[in-house]
């Protein structure tokens, strides 16, 4: 039977198509291989250059001028305090938002205009956040340059996460599960505390887990309300100055002696240890929640 020129034309496009995916296939592949290998590059220098500086003397040592004493014991102090005040101010109130514009705001208009802030606020720049804290915290608050205005500055950049993964968490929850509990007489309170929060756990576990490490790598905003780069004492309460890995991490950058740059190094060595433990707590927990569930 002779090929229309319908049918041909349909070939020649079909053909077409599948070149052109098989190119978009390959150009896909080699940015994603580009990007692994300048990642694995960058990894592989900061290792090589901070690994002979990484000792028990460094993660015990105060920061010095001198480059042989130096080491970052404030800094993760500091950034254990940091974390724990953040996520004592950021994840109750980044939850209970969640659970109040899910379970019990009308819907309507007002209630799209909110979703639609939150969402942006969660792509706004962090210095941002920093020139907020400093106005608010530091000043008009008269909190000072302390961790008490860090860890509230931190909490703010950090809400919207918790509040847009605690929503998508709710959300992922089968609506039959409200149904059923409603059916039984449960009322709303009761739905949420018993159900959909214990279901919804492994999701907002795992934003909360992100969102702190996302707190834990900026500098911006603690740079802006005045953290100190040089601190050779720890801080005992939460009105006391205190500074953080990212922010020793750039004074030593700053420096120009080549000690300095390997120290520097080495601390994000520290850090990206930290994030890594942060990011793999966030998997285990998912993973056992769900096990958990599906028995």
């Amino acid at each position: 039977m002779p090929v229309t020129a319908t049918e041909s034309r349909f070939d020649l496009r079909l053909a077409q198509r599948k070149r052109f995916g098989t190119v978009m296939l390959c150009l896909f592949f080699l940015a994603t291989v580009f990007g692994l290998l300048v990642l694995l590059t960058l990894l592989v220098d900061v290792t090589v250059t901070g690994l002979r500086w990484l000792d028990w003397g460094f993660l015990t040592s105060f920061p010095s001028r001198n480059p042989e004493e130096a080491g970052i014991k404030s800094a993760i102090v500091g950034s254990l305090w940091m974390m724990g005040l953040t996520a004592l101010f950021a994840v109750p109130l980044g939850v209970g938002a969640a659970v109040y514009l899910e379970e019990y705001a009308p819907r309507g208009w007002f209630l799209r205009v909110i979703q639609v802030n939150i969402a942006n606020l969660a792509g706004i720049p962090s210095v941002i956040y920093g020139i907020l804290g400093l106005g608010l915290f530091v000043r008009f608050m008269a909190l000072e340059r302390s961790l008490l205005a860090g860890s509230l500055t931190m909490a703010l950049l950090i809400l919207p996460v918790i509040v847009i993964a605690t929503q998508e968490a709710l959300r992922a929850v089968p609506s039959g599960i409200r149904e059923s509990a409603y059916a039984l007489g449960a009322t709303r309170s009761q739905v949420i505390w018993s159900h959909l929060l214990p279901i919804a756990s492994p999701g907002i576990l795992t934003g909360v887990i992100l969102a702190l490490s996302r707190a834990l790598g900026e500098t911006a905003p603690l740079i802006m309300i005045g953290a100190l780069t040089f601190i050779a004492f720890l801080p005992e309460s939460v009105m006391d100055p205190f500074t953080v890995l990212p922010i020793q991490i750039f004074n030593w950058t700053t420096r120009p002696q080549a000690a300095f740059q390997e120290l520097a190094a080495a601390a994000i060595i520290v850090l990206m240890v930290f994030l890594f433990l942060m990011n793999f707590s966030a998997i285990l927990l998912r993973n056992h929640f769900d096990k958990k569930r599906a028995l």
